[in-house]
């Protein structure tokens, strides 16, 4: 027996899964939300073993759900959105669905995961593509803290500091860990908001008061809460390049 939840905000979108799946008894549906708020409660309390996603979504996307789910099941994606979808996830294991999909296109992606067991293991490096082009995430971060999602506004952020595999967001509410690289917030975030000034750091300039010397052709960045950042000799550039200095 499969455990599946569909998340999706188009009831009629949902149904629709619903309908199609009578043809695979072998599938059993065990919940259907509305957001990927409900979507995350749904796979944390039910471990599934598939899931239908939307992408589109409000509060946060299916990208952004997926990326505070810890073990993740099999997905199938149901999106009317080809730009984020086509190219994304033709390198993963999972399988996407373009809306509106026919019965024969959900029994092709159906069989893809019966014959390979589509465990998406290509699926943190497509997350990683696809966010980045997805406009939502260019203006905040979503993190998991205590059991709880939070939404961190770009605006909100004094800077990114590297912690091992995981990433410390740091704000005037205190930090929070994110898996995910420096490079890819190097890439993502706004290059004239956000300078790579160390490879320890991410910053946001506008959180700047001063720059003290320190040593060896280095800067302490002064933050307006207090803090201080180590810019490099080759951090220095960048930043000085962005303030006019």
């Amino acid at each position: 027996m499969i455990k599946a939840v569909i998340i999706d905000d188009e009831p009629l979108a949902r149904e629709l899964v619903l309908e199609y799946l009578r043809n695979w008894p072998q599938v059993t549906v065990l919940q259907e939300c509305n957001d990927g708020f409900e979507g995350l409660k749904a796979i944390q309390q039910h471990q599934p073993d598939l899931i239908f996603l939307d992408i589109q979504m409000p509060k946060i996307n299916g990208f952004e759900m997926l990326e505070l789910v810890e073990k993740l099941p099999a997905v199938i994606f149901t999106t009317a959105f080809e730009e984020y979808a086509l190219r994304a996830f033709e390198v993963s294991a999972a399988d996407y669905l373009l809306k509106p999909f026919s019965r024969e296109r959900f029994d092709k992606a159906m069989q893809k995961l019966a014959d390979a067991t589509a465990a998406p293991a290509a699926l943190p490096e497509v997350l990683d593509a696809a966010a980045r082009e997805m406009p939502a995430q260019h203006n905040r971060i979503v993190v998991k803290t205590n059991g709880k999602i939070k939404i961190i506004p770009m605006a909100d952020i004094h800077y990114i500091e590297a912690a091992d595999d995981y990433v410390k967001i740091v704000t005037q509410e205190g930090s929070f860990l994110k898996n995910k690289t420096m490079a890819f917030f190097e890439k993502t975030l706004d290059a004239l908001q956000f300078i790579r000034v160390h490879r320890s750091y991410i910053l946001n300039v506008s959180q700047i008061t001063r720059l003290e010397p320190y040593e060896k052709e280095t800067y302490l960045a002064v933050l307006r809460d207090g803090n201080k950042v180590q810019v490099s000799k080759t951090g220095y550039p960048k930043l000085k390049e962005v303030l006019g200095l």
